[in-house]
């Protein structure tokens, strides 16, 4: 199959040319024009799929329920926003919650799907911090040992790739180590630790944080926290909510002109409530949760953010238009730095000969008009 367009993203800038894709990878990309196309787009633009590698479930499904309908459905849907891979996450429960929701992970990823890859899993919790837990549920809040991480990768069948905790809790990063060692991303969050701590906790292995600005240690010009550590270890990941509400506007313009292209990742950080109204009420992690009018989700105890209805493609217009972040620091945001975070980059991520056909095609307005996993119109 060939698809072209006169605004196809390569090399850090939109270029006129066509897409061959055969047997779910890419295998030419060739002059627009040059061969017969089965599909042209003219000049909407095509850019490479998106990576959510932090992201809880949506149309009423969450991760931790372990219902494997459900997770099928939202990997057949989560499509109609430009994802096409993703990280099933999390959030802090039982052992018996948590190894149940990781079996049900790698059980589905095995026996087949549709839609959006599943890379793995997001194992966010419940190694946290009390001060900085969100709405992580405090009565299953442990302290990290390999031993239990060992049962539920086992469980997982090897499917955990990212994890969030809280490192200063860690003696001597002996967990951090291990992990790392096993090829296990360790994201620093919900963590109280200090610049200091997280600069020590860097160089131990650690290699992003989670959800910058939420959940962790603020920015003070004489006490940096984990905020100025994100700022100034600029070769460390960070992921941001990029909804408007997690952080302004002008705090993601700060963050990632301090990160620069290469090393930011939008997250959605969305929940089960992605795809159903204004208003309605969920159980997240035990806690009930609401939806506001601007989409966001909130602890209806406290009032408190917990977590967003954030679809990708209008992360990608927020960053643009009202943060005004540069295309291309966007864009890479939801697609290569991901893929380089997970070690996937030699597949994921860009429009190349030998890459997957993963590929999203955006109206003018951001609008998702078509989307392809490995080669395969979804929409």
């Amino acid at each position: 199959m060939i698809i072209q367009s006169k605004k196809v993203w390569i090399a850090d800038q939109f270029f006129a040319a066509a897409i061959e894709m055969e047997d779910g990878k890419i295998v030419n990309v060739l002059p627009y024009g040059s061969k017969p196309a089965d599909v042209d787009y003219g000049d909407k633009r095509i850019v490479p799929g998106f990576l959510d590698i932090h992201c809880h479930g949506a149309y009423t499904f969450d991760t931790n329920d372990a219902h494997e309908e459900g997770l099928r459905n939202w990997t057949k849907g989560i499509v109609d926003e430009g994802v096409t891979a993703l990280l099933a996450t999390t959030i802090t429960q039982s052992e018996e919650v948590l190894t149940k929701a990781v079996a049900n992970v790698a059980k589905v990823m095995e026996e087949g799907y549709e839609g959006a890859e599943i890379l793995g899993i997001h194992f966010e919790g419940p190694y946290l911090d009390m001060k900085y837990k969100g709405a992580q549920p405090e009565q299953h809040i442990v302290k990290g040992t390999v031993e239990q991480f060992e049962r539920y990768q086992a469980a997982a069948k090897g499917n955990i790739k990212y994890i969030t905790m809280a490192t200063e809790t860690d003696d001597d990063f002996a967990f951090v180590k291990y992990l790392t060692q096993n090829g296990v991303v360790v994201s620093i969050g919900h963590s109280a630790a200090t610049y200091e701590e997280a600069v020590l906790a860097f160089a131990n292995g650690a290699t992003s944080m989670t959800h910058v600005y939420n959940g962790m240690t603020p920015y003070n010009h004489r006490a940096n926290g984990l905020v100025g550590a994100a700022f100034r270890l600029r070769t460390m990941y960070g992921e941001v909510i990029c909804d408007g509400n997690h952080s302004t506007t002008a705090a993601l313009n700060n963050f990632f002109m301090s990160k620069g292209p290469d090393y930011s990742i939008m997250v959605s950080d969305a929940l089960m409530a992605k795809g159903t109204p204004i208003g309605s009420k969920h159980i997240f992690g035990g806690n009930e949760i609401e939806i506001y009018p601007d989409g966001s989700a909130h602890l209806t105890s406290t009032g408190g953010l917990a977590g967003s209805t954030l679809k990708l493609n209008q992360g990608l217009r927020i960053l643009v238009e009202e943060a005004m972040v540069p295309f291309n620091y966007a864009i890479n945001a939801c697609t290569i730095n991901p893929a380089r975070c997970l070690g996937i980059d030699d597949r994921k991520g860009k429009i190349g000969a030998g890459y997957d056909a993963d590929i999203v095609v955006l109206d003018d307005n951001y609008d998702v008009l078509q989307t392809y996993c490995k080669g395969q119109a979804q929409l």
